[in-house]
């Protein structure tokens, strides 16, 4: 397996998701996995360019991948889930329109070959054998019952993604196993929260990511494991008001799968950011340290 990739944190990882960016980068030290920065990068588009201009939000994920192949490398890790997708959907559209990989060569001022592999990490991890994740464990946090929310981006749409069974993914369930959590099926592992309708659909938000807790709460989970920066600031921040709103009592702690990697292999919350969130966590949880 490659132990070096290429790194695009995206402008999530760099702000609001900066937790999920400390806690990948000690998870894969702590792996042998060397992850270098790509120079230079820029933002991928998401949302806002997606809706706005087809050759911009195809041209912006295109222009980071020629920015990764300068540097050498021929696969770049993506951890921002968003940033995945747009990245996997240029790649697909290039590949089955000429006219539009010629216009994104023009646009973005350098060749571009398509040699690079999008590479998110829990499909870095999956490739390490249970094993040798097992071996890296210090102390699994004890009586934490998760469930693995992937959100709708991971997965959908299927022929572009090739990520996982589109409806019931398992990598971030086997994953967090082999790390020595206890992992719960549920219901709701794809459905949407949301994402940036945040801000504007606040009421919509509520009571997608209502279900999400509920169902998550029903199965008896006491954490919920997230792989997107927008995910996990849906579901973190927007308990109380959920709560307020369908006078429920969600108080269910969210964390990054890297973070409750972090935990199992001995570093702790500060280290992983898991003081910045704002859904309470018990205290005993990521004592130790590295």
């Amino acid at each position: 397996m490659s132990t070096k990739y290429a790194y695009y944190p995206g402008c999530s990882l760099h702000s609001t998701g900066s937790e999920y960016d400390m806690s990948f980068k000690l998870v894969a030290k702590k792996l042998g996995i060397e992850l270098e920065e790509v120079p230079g990068w820029v933002c991928c588009g998401t949302s806002p360019a997606h809706s706005s201009s087809h050759l911009l939000a195809v041209s912006l994920p295109i222009k980071n991948l020629a920015l990764v192949e300068d540097t050498g490398h021929k696969e770049v890790a993506v951890p921002c889930a968003a940033c995945y997708s747009r990245f996997k959907s240029a790649l697909y559209e290039i590949d089955h329109d000429k006219k539009l990989a010629e216009d994104t060569k023009e646009i973005i001022g350098s060749s571009f070959h398509n040699k690079v592999k999008v590479m998110h990490p829990l499909e870095i991890f999956a490739k390490i054998t249970s094993q040798e994740l097992k071996d890296k464990v210090k102390e699994t946090p004890k009586d934490m019952r998760v469930v693995c929310y992937y959100g709708c981006l991971l997965t959908r749409p299927p022929k572009v993604m090739q990520f996982d069974d589109v409806e019931y993914p398992m990598t971030m369930d086997k994953v967090l196993e082999n790390t020595g959590y206890e992992v719960l099926d549920w219901s709701y592992k794809t459905d949407c929260c949301g994402a940036t309708f945040s801000l504007t659909e606040t009421d919509a938000v509520l009571n997608l990511c209502q279900k999400i807790l509920k169902n998550a709460q029903e199965v008896g989970a006491t954490a919920i494991a997230v792989a997107c920066p927008l995910c996990h600031a849906n579901l973190d921040t927007r308990q109380t008001d959920i709560n307020t709103k369908y006078n429920t009592d969600y108080n269910i702690p969210i964390y990054y799968f890297t973070q409750l990697m972090g935990l199992a292999f001995g570093f702790n919350q500060k280290e992983l950011g898991i003081t910045k969130h704002l859904t309470p966590v018990p205290m005993y949880i990521g004592s130790g340290s590295e």
